[in-house]
């Protein structure tokens, strides 16, 4: 049995493309495993708040969270990243929004990117605490980024660093690309996305 932690981040609900194509991940992944459970984290319809001057002393302070706010943002803090920990697969559905992730996304990340918990710092620098996961990051954009047009992408590799500085190096990417360019680009990108999907599912089952 496995664990899937779902982080989704469009505004757009069921007519996203990174949700639709991260759906249909989930769907593959349970029908490979029926017993495999899903925790489903919208950032869109909960977003995780900014960090601010509570979120600093509550997580960093010496002294810890002295008010009620900032007992709240701890406790939601080590709740997304009991959830991480937790999980086996993460499946993360991100739009690109302005060339790079949606600010719900970062705030995400934020919240789970703790020292002592999710990292450490040392002499020898810094050592992602999170390992043994796999992560199927589903990127949806309007252009195409994957070519020439790489430079403009501030997306997937921020999010490759991000996940690989907390110690998720095992990191697939599923892009649906162009998806401005018209209905039939659109149709034609989640036909590919799909497809790529399904292949990826069926070799995690076969591992």
């Amino acid at each position: 049995m496995s664990n899937i932690l779902y982080v989704s981040s469009s505004p757009r609900g069921s007519a996203s493309y990174s949700n639709r194509v991260a759906a249909r991940v989930i769907r593959e992944l349970r029908q490979a495993d029926p017993q495999t459970t899903v925790t489903v984290r919208d950032l869109a319809q909960d977003p995780v708040p900014h960090v601010d001057v509570d979120f600093v002393t509550a997580t960093r302070s010496a002294d810890g969270p002295r008010t009620e706010r900032q007992r709240a943002i701890l406790a939601q803090s080590d709740a997304l990243v009991a959830e991480l920990l937790a999980a086996d697969i993460i499946v993360i559905a991100a739009p690109m929004i302005n060339f790079s992730v949606a600010t719900t996304l970062k705030s995400w990340f934020d919240y789970i990117a703790r020292a002592g918990r999710t990292f450490s710092y040392s002499e020898a620098g810094p050592k992602g605490l999170v390992s043994d996961k796999r992560v199927i990051v589903v990127s949806a954009s309007g252009g195409i980024y994957s070519g020439e047009n790489a430079a403009f992408d501030f997306q997937v590799p921020w999010l490759r660093n991000m996940l690989g500085f907390l110690g998720m190096t095992d990191v697939e990417v599923i892009r649906v690309e162009g998806t401005a360019l018209g209905p039939e680009a659109a149709d034609k990108a989640l036909e590919r996305a799909t497809a790529h999907a399904r292949e990826l599912v069926g070799a995690l089952a076969a591992a």
